[in-house]
Protein backbone atom coordinates (compact mmCIF):
# COMPACT_ATOMS: atom_id res chain seq x y z
CA UNK A 1 0.00 0.00 0.00
CA UNK A 2 2.66 2.12 0.83
CA UNK A 3 4.32 1.67 -2.75
CA UNK A 4 1.13 2.62 -4.30
CA UNK A 5 1.53 6.20 -2.18
CA UNK A 6 -0.93 5.20 0.32
CA UNK A 7 -0.30 7.85 3.76
CA UNK A 8 0.73 6.15 6.87
CA UNK A 9 -2.70 7.47 8.47
CA UNK A 10 -4.68 5.51 5.45
CA UNK A 11 -2.75 2.19 5.65
CA UNK A 12 -3.42 2.59 9.52
CA UNK A 13 -7.41 2.85 8.61
CA UNK A 14 -7.30 0.15 6.16
CA UNK A 15 -5.58 -2.20 8.52
CA UNK A 16 -7.81 -1.69 11.37
CA UNK A 17 -11.01 -1.70 9.18
CA UNK A 18 -9.94 -5.42 6.89
CA UNK A 19 -8.59 -7.06 10.13
CA UNK A 20 -9.29 -5.35 13.34
CA UNK A 21 -5.42 -4.85 13.56
CA UNK A 22 -4.52 -1.61 15.18
CA UNK A 23 -1.53 0.13 14.16
CA UNK A 24 0.45 3.17 14.57
CA UNK A 25 1.25 5.33 11.59
CA UNK A 26 4.97 5.25 13.51
CA UNK A 27 4.82 1.57 13.74
CA UNK A 28 4.17 1.79 9.62
CA UNK A 29 6.86 3.96 9.53
CA UNK A 30 9.35 2.04 10.80
CA UNK A 31 8.15 -0.77 8.97
CA UNK A 32 8.79 1.04 5.78
CA UNK A 33 12.49 2.41 7.08
CA UNK A 34 13.69 -1.06 6.75
CA UNK A 35 13.89 -0.43 2.85
CA UNK A 36 17.06 2.28 3.56
CA UNK A 37 19.78 -0.49 3.68
CA UNK A 38 18.29 -1.92 0.77
CA UNK A 39 18.41 1.35 -0.89
CA UNK A 40 21.65 2.43 0.29
CA UNK A 41 22.62 -1.03 -1.15
CA UNK A 42 20.51 -0.77 -4.85
CA UNK A 43 21.78 2.95 -4.44
CA UNK A 44 25.97 1.80 -4.88
CA UNK A 45 25.46 -0.87 -6.43
CA UNK A 46 27.91 -1.38 -9.84
CA UNK A 47 26.73 -0.25 -13.01
CA UNK A 48 28.01 -1.18 -16.78
CA UNK A 49 31.08 0.43 -17.99
CA UNK A 50 29.30 1.71 -21.04
CA UNK A 51 26.09 3.15 -21.53
CA UNK A 52 24.25 4.01 -25.35
CA UNK A 53 22.18 6.87 -23.89
CA UNK A 54 21.67 8.61 -20.74
CA UNK A 55 18.50 10.49 -19.39
CA UNK A 56 19.17 12.98 -17.30
CA UNK A 57 16.51 14.82 -15.89
CA UNK A 58 14.83 16.14 -11.61
CA UNK A 59 11.21 15.99 -10.62
CA UNK A 60 10.54 18.52 -7.80
CA UNK A 61 8.78 17.93 -4.37
CA UNK A 62 8.07 19.87 -1.39
CA UNK A 63 9.95 18.42 2.21
CA UNK A 64 9.58 19.61 5.54
CA UNK A 65 13.31 20.62 6.66
CA UNK A 66 14.28 22.50 10.15
CA UNK A 67 10.55 23.42 10.16
CA UNK A 68 10.25 24.67 6.97
CA UNK A 69 9.14 23.73 3.83
CA UNK A 70 11.37 23.35 1.23
CA UNK A 71 11.56 22.89 -2.43
CA UNK A 72 13.51 19.43 -3.03
CA UNK A 73 14.65 18.00 -6.66
CA UNK A 74 14.56 14.27 -7.30
CA UNK A 75 17.28 13.93 -9.78
CA UNK A 76 16.81 10.88 -11.82
CA UNK A 77 19.25 9.18 -13.97
CA UNK A 78 17.67 6.52 -17.02
CA UNK A 79 20.24 4.27 -19.14
CA UNK A 80 20.06 2.15 -21.90
CA UNK A 81 22.90 -0.20 -22.05
CA UNK A 82 24.58 -1.81 -25.04
CA UNK A 83 22.06 -4.72 -25.17
CA UNK A 84 19.10 -2.15 -25.46
CA UNK A 85 17.69 -2.47 -21.86
CA UNK A 86 16.76 0.29 -19.51
CA UNK A 87 17.23 0.74 -16.31
CA UNK A 88 17.03 3.83 -13.45
CA UNK A 89 20.60 4.09 -12.60
CA UNK A 90 19.69 6.00 -9.42
CA UNK A 91 18.12 8.54 -7.49
CA UNK A 92 19.58 11.62 -5.58
CA UNK A 93 17.52 14.32 -3.23
CA UNK A 94 19.28 18.12 -3.42
CA UNK A 95 17.52 21.24 -2.64
CA UNK A 96 16.91 23.06 -6.11
CA UNK A 97 18.12 21.83 -9.38
CA UNK A 98 21.73 22.97 -10.26
CA UNK A 99 24.36 21.81 -12.91
CA UNK A 100 27.15 21.71 -9.67
CA UNK A 101 24.56 18.81 -8.06
CA UNK A 102 24.40 17.04 -11.62
CA UNK A 103 28.09 16.86 -11.61
CA UNK A 104 28.01 15.16 -8.27
CA UNK A 105 25.69 12.62 -9.84
CA UNK A 106 27.89 12.17 -12.97
CA UNK A 107 31.14 11.77 -10.81
CA UNK A 108 28.86 9.01 -8.37
CA UNK A 109 27.80 7.18 -11.83
CA UNK A 110 31.46 6.90 -12.78
CA UNK A 111 32.51 5.96 -9.02
CA UNK A 112 30.42 2.77 -9.83
CA UNK A 113 32.02 2.01 -13.12
CA UNK A 114 30.61 3.52 -16.14
CA UNK A 115 33.28 4.74 -18.05
CA UNK A 116 31.65 6.27 -20.78
CA UNK A 117 28.51 7.22 -22.42
CA UNK A 118 27.92 7.99 -26.16
CA UNK A 119 24.84 10.50 -26.16
CA UNK A 120 23.09 12.05 -22.92
CA UNK A 121 19.69 13.75 -23.57
CA UNK A 122 19.07 16.82 -20.55
CA UNK A 123 16.54 19.32 -20.39
CA UNK A 124 18.01 22.96 -20.93
CA UNK A 125 19.39 24.20 -17.80
CA UNK A 126 22.12 26.21 -17.22
CA UNK A 127 25.35 24.79 -16.69
CA UNK A 128 24.31 21.11 -17.96
CA UNK A 129 26.30 20.78 -20.28
CA UNK A 130 29.30 22.02 -18.74
CA UNK A 131 28.49 19.14 -15.89
CA UNK A 132 28.64 16.70 -18.36
CA UNK A 133 32.03 17.94 -20.26
CA UNK A 134 33.66 17.97 -16.87
CA UNK A 135 32.49 13.87 -16.04
CA UNK A 136 32.27 12.70 -19.79
CA UNK A 137 34.51 15.18 -22.01
CA UNK A 138 33.57 13.07 -25.34
CA UNK A 139 29.60 11.90 -24.53
CA UNK A 140 27.52 14.03 -27.13
CA UNK A 141 24.87 16.12 -25.27
CA UNK A 142 21.32 16.51 -26.90
CA UNK A 143 18.60 19.03 -25.69
CA UNK A 144 15.40 18.19 -25.50
CA UNK A 145 13.64 19.72 -28.10
CA UNK A 146 10.08 19.21 -26.43
CA UNK A 147 11.86 21.64 -23.16
CA UNK A 148 13.06 23.86 -25.85
CA UNK A 149 9.19 24.63 -27.55
CA UNK A 150 8.45 24.67 -24.15
CA UNK A 151 10.97 27.27 -22.99
CA UNK A 152 9.65 29.40 -26.51
CA UNK A 153 5.85 29.31 -26.07
CA UNK A 154 6.54 31.30 -22.47
CA UNK A 155 7.20 33.90 -24.77
CA UNK A 156 4.32 34.33 -26.47
CA UNK A 157 0.95 35.54 -26.11
CA UNK A 158 -1.93 33.09 -26.14
CA UNK A 159 -3.16 34.37 -29.53
CA UNK A 160 -0.37 33.71 -31.39
CA UNK A 161 0.38 30.27 -29.39
CA UNK A 162 -0.99 28.16 -32.24
CA UNK A 163 1.01 29.79 -35.17
CA UNK A 164 4.19 30.14 -33.41
CA UNK A 165 4.21 26.28 -32.30
CA UNK A 166 3.00 25.61 -35.82
CA UNK A 167 5.95 27.28 -37.49
CA UNK A 168 8.50 26.24 -34.64
CA UNK A 169 7.93 22.49 -36.24
CA UNK A 170 9.50 22.39 -39.45
CA UNK A 171 12.66 23.30 -37.75
CA UNK A 172 12.76 20.10 -35.68
CA UNK A 173 11.42 18.21 -38.35
CA UNK A 174 13.77 18.89 -40.67
CA UNK A 175 15.54 16.04 -42.66
CA UNK A 176 18.99 17.70 -42.51
CA UNK A 177 20.34 20.24 -40.27
CA UNK A 178 20.87 22.63 -43.43
CA UNK A 179 17.47 22.69 -44.00
CA UNK A 180 16.29 23.01 -40.04
CA UNK A 181 18.85 26.34 -40.29
CA UNK A 182 16.63 27.57 -43.30
CA UNK A 183 13.67 26.96 -41.60
CA UNK A 184 15.15 28.55 -38.62
CA UNK A 185 15.63 31.61 -41.24
CA UNK A 186 12.00 31.35 -41.95
CA UNK A 187 10.84 31.55 -38.80
CA UNK A 188 12.77 35.00 -37.58
CA UNK A 189 11.62 36.58 -40.75
CA UNK A 190 7.93 35.94 -39.69
CA UNK A 191 8.50 36.36 -35.99
CA UNK A 192 11.74 37.55 -35.36
CA UNK A 193 10.94 41.18 -34.74
CA UNK A 194 8.08 39.64 -32.25
CA UNK A 195 9.74 37.52 -29.96
CA UNK A 196 13.51 38.44 -30.49
CA UNK A 197 14.13 36.39 -26.91
CA UNK A 198 13.00 32.94 -28.80
CA UNK A 199 15.34 33.35 -31.76
CA UNK A 200 18.37 33.87 -29.71
CA UNK A 201 17.40 31.15 -27.20
CA UNK A 202 17.20 28.87 -30.66
CA UNK A 203 20.50 30.32 -31.62
CA UNK A 204 22.19 30.11 -28.42
CA UNK A 205 21.57 26.34 -27.84
CA UNK A 206 21.47 25.48 -31.80
CA UNK A 207 24.77 22.68 -31.00
CA UNK A 208 23.30 21.11 -28.77
CA UNK A 209 19.52 21.21 -29.87
CA UNK A 210 20.90 19.95 -33.41
CA UNK A 211 22.72 17.15 -32.35
CA UNK A 212 20.11 14.49 -33.64
CA UNK A 213 20.25 15.83 -37.04
CA UNK A 214 23.42 13.58 -37.70
CA UNK A 215 21.46 10.32 -36.98
CA UNK A 216 18.63 8.48 -39.04
CA UNK A 217 15.33 8.21 -38.12
CA UNK A 218 15.33 5.16 -35.36
CA UNK A 219 17.82 7.02 -33.12
CA UNK A 220 16.41 10.24 -33.50
CA UNK A 221 13.19 9.50 -32.66
CA UNK A 222 14.99 7.90 -29.21
CA UNK A 223 16.57 11.02 -28.61
CA UNK A 224 15.26 14.17 -29.10
CA UNK A 225 13.64 14.48 -26.47
CA UNK A 226 13.33 13.37 -23.05
CA UNK A 227 9.69 11.60 -23.15
CA UNK A 228 11.53 8.15 -22.00
CA UNK A 229 12.77 10.15 -18.17
CA UNK A 230 9.26 11.93 -18.62
CA UNK A 231 7.07 8.87 -18.59
CA UNK A 232 8.93 7.48 -15.36
CA UNK A 233 8.14 10.55 -13.83
CA UNK A 234 4.58 10.45 -14.35
CA UNK A 235 4.53 6.84 -12.96
CA UNK A 236 5.94 8.77 -9.87
CA UNK A 237 3.43 11.40 -9.96
CA UNK A 238 0.93 8.73 -9.92
CA UNK A 239 2.04 7.30 -6.46
CA UNK A 240 2.85 10.52 -5.15
CA UNK A 241 0.03 12.43 -6.17
CA UNK A 242 -1.46 12.22 -2.42
CA UNK A 243 1.20 13.72 -0.77
CA UNK A 244 1.61 17.55 -1.30
CA UNK A 245 4.14 17.49 1.50
CA UNK A 246 6.89 14.96 2.35
CA UNK A 247 8.44 15.03 6.13
CA UNK A 248 11.88 14.03 5.48
CA UNK A 249 14.13 13.50 2.48
CA UNK A 250 14.19 9.95 3.00
CA UNK A 251 10.15 9.32 2.94
CA UNK A 252 10.38 10.91 -0.39
CA UNK A 253 13.47 8.39 -1.03
CA UNK A 254 11.64 5.48 0.16
CA UNK A 255 8.26 5.67 -1.59
CA UNK A 256 10.20 6.54 -4.97
CA UNK A 257 12.34 3.57 -5.30
CA UNK A 258 9.33 1.20 -4.37
CA UNK A 259 7.51 2.92 -7.07
CA UNK A 260 10.80 2.75 -9.10
CA UNK A 261 10.88 -1.10 -8.34
CA UNK A 262 7.46 -1.54 -9.65
CA UNK A 263 7.92 0.44 -13.11
CA UNK A 264 11.08 -1.31 -13.94
CA UNK A 265 9.65 -4.85 -13.07
CA UNK A 266 7.79 -3.89 -16.43
CA UNK A 267 10.47 -3.45 -18.48
CA UNK A 268 10.81 -6.63 -19.70
CA UNK A 269 11.81 -5.42 -23.55
CA UNK A 270 14.37 -4.42 -25.36
CA UNK A 271 14.22 -0.61 -27.11
CA UNK A 272 12.26 -0.44 -30.27
CA UNK A 273 14.53 -1.20 -33.34
CA UNK A 274 17.29 -1.73 -30.89
CA UNK A 275 19.46 -3.94 -33.70
CA UNK A 276 19.07 -1.44 -36.23
CA UNK A 277 20.47 1.34 -34.02
CA UNK A 278 23.40 -0.47 -31.72
CA UNK A 279 24.35 -0.73 -36.02
CA UNK A 280 24.54 2.37 -36.12
CA UNK A 281 25.85 3.53 -33.24
CA UNK A 282 28.50 1.26 -34.27
CA UNK A 283 29.37 3.16 -37.33
CA UNK A 284 29.51 6.35 -35.75
CA UNK A 285 31.34 5.31 -32.35
CA UNK A 286 33.32 2.36 -33.41
CA UNK A 287 36.40 2.69 -31.20
CA UNK A 288 34.25 3.61 -28.47
CA UNK A 289 31.72 0.63 -28.06
CA UNK A 290 33.25 -1.75 -30.67
CA UNK A 291 35.48 -3.39 -28.10
CA UNK A 292 32.16 -4.80 -26.06
CA UNK A 293 30.41 -6.51 -29.40
CA UNK A 294 33.40 -8.70 -30.31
Amino acid sequence: MYAKGVSTRDIQDHLEQLYGVEVSPTMISNVTNKLVPVIKEWQSRPLQSVYAVVFLDAIHFKVKQDGHIVNKAAYMVIGIDLDGNKDVLGMWIGENESSKFWLGVLNDLKNRGVQDILITCVDNLTGFSQAIAASYPKTEIQKCIIHQIRNSTRYVSYKDLKKVTAALKPIYKAATEEAALQELDQFEEAWGSKYPLIIRSWRSNWDELATFFKYPPELRKLIYTTNMIESYHRQLRKVTKGKSIFPTDEALLKMFYLATMDVVRKWTGRVQNWGQILLQLSVFFPERIGQFLR
